[in-house]
């Protein structure tokens, strides 16, 4: 079995220049990923009316990314055992820029759907590269801070690229929205290059070899606290998009009656998940990751339970507060797939994001029919028993993991 580190693993060690260049470049990559990756959402009532395509076909300009995110993650860990990992990342921001400035001029639907699947695709090769380079580069005392701030970075990136597409849109088009994200993306993909310092702890395996990787991803899925962790990325996660998906359609009807942009402010409460991340990578390597991931899940099941309760103000510092918890479990549970897998990391990084990603795919649909038999209720209860559950696996977690 291939060997983690060399023998003599050179980290980068908490407070030093070169640990908060590789932080803030980890911070770029993810930005870019997410806002690119967003940045359609809020101009798909355009493309219906641009096109002359339905709600749902206008929708596909989204899901096909994600569609193809997900699946490119699953490969990615496996090409950058010999493509490199910083090499492999820096390919991905860039050439999902230049083809969302592509998308800026494209004037064929279905053209421009192609290319959202082709930089969903190559944006695939980011999420779970960077959380097997961190693990192996970041010293472990500063891990849990590094991986909070590249989520930090996820984060304010799914944020603001769809706030500021939304803007641009509203004053001109479009087009030059788009266009924007990808400069944008350029210039993030440029600073990535210049901080980012080469490996000094991956091992090249060159050639691609199948049976390697079958073994290593057969391999952490027999590692039961791995397995923990995987579910517990796929129910939070679930359980995170089940609700932003449904409670516009519960704060657009009665009693509350909120527009289509009240609604879209709704994403602004990413802030409160920017913060979380950064907080509890900070005090994780003090307190331990248990501790602080089981806190971020209490807080993430208090807010779908007073999203429960009638009035606006509960249903927005509901959302508010499952946003908080939810995004300090999720930079907890990333950081530590990287700890506790003792060979392969970015084989474990990649099963953790595939689970992740189901969770928001699948749980996302199944909402759909609780909303539709059950309204906002039967949402709360279905999302309120995930975490319920995604909270006593991390309970057996403490136990798995030492």
């Amino acid at each position: 079995m291939q060997p983690a580190f060399p023998p003599a693993a050179q980290y980068y060690e908490r407070g030093t220049p070169a640990y908060r260049r590789v932080s803030f470049a980890l911070f770029l990559a993810g930005y870019a990923t997410f806002s690119l990756l967003y940045c359609v959402q809020p101009m798909l009532p355009a493309f219906a009316d641009h096109f002359g395509v339905s709600p749902a076909e206008s929708s596909l300009a989204l899901s096909l990314s994600t569609g193809a995110l997900a699946i490119a993650i699953f490969g990615a860990a496996a090409v950058s055992e010999g493509f490199g990992r910083r090499a492999l990342m820096g390919f991905g921001v860039a050439a999902a820029a230049v083809l969302n400035l592509l998308t800026a001029v494209c004037d064929n639907w279905h053209l421009l759907l192609v290319i959202r699947a082709l930089e969903g695709f190559v944006l695939g090769g980011v999420p779970a590269v960077a959380m097997a380079y961190l693990a192996e580069e970041i010293s472990p005392k500063g891990l849990a801070q590094a991986m909070g701030l590249y989520v930090t970075g996820n984060a304010f990136g799914g944020m603001s690229g769809r706030v500021i597409t939304g803007f641009i849109a509203e004053y001109f088009s479009w087009r030059p929205a788009l266009g924007v994200l990808g400069l944008i993306g350029l210039l993030a993909a440029i600073g990535f290059w210049l901080l980012l310092p080469p490996s000094r702890n991956f091992v090249r395996r060159p050639g691609f070899d199948p049976l390697y990787h079958a073994k290593a991803w057969a391999g952490h899925l027999r590692n039961p606290a791995l397995l923990s962790l995987f579910a517990i990325g796929f129910l939070s996660m679930g359980a995170f998009v089940t609700i932003y998906n449904y409670a516009g359609f519960h704060l657009m009807a009665a009693p509350y009656n909120l527009n289509q942009t009240q609604i879209g402010l709704m994403f602004t409460v990413y802030m409160f998940g920017m913060a979380s991340s950064s907080l509890a990578g900070s005090i994780a390597d003090r307190w331990g990751r248990w501790r602080v991931m089981t806190v971020g899940l209490v807080i993430a099941l208090s807010g779908i339970m007073l999203g429960s309760l009638a009035g606006l103000w509960s249903a927005l510092a509901g959302v508010s507060l499952l946003t908080f918890g939810f995004f300090i479990a999720h930079t907890i549970a990333s950081g530590w797939v990287g700890r506790l897998a003792q060979h392969s990391k970015g084989h474990a990084s990649s099963l953790y994001l595939l689970a992740y990603y189901l969770g928001s795919s699948i749980v996302g649909s199944v909402g759909g029919w609780f909303w539709s038999h059950g309204g906002w209720g039967a949402v709360v209860g279905l999302t309120g028993v995930m975490i319920a559950t995604a909270l006593g696996l991390a309970v057996l977690l403490r136990r798995l993991a030492r």
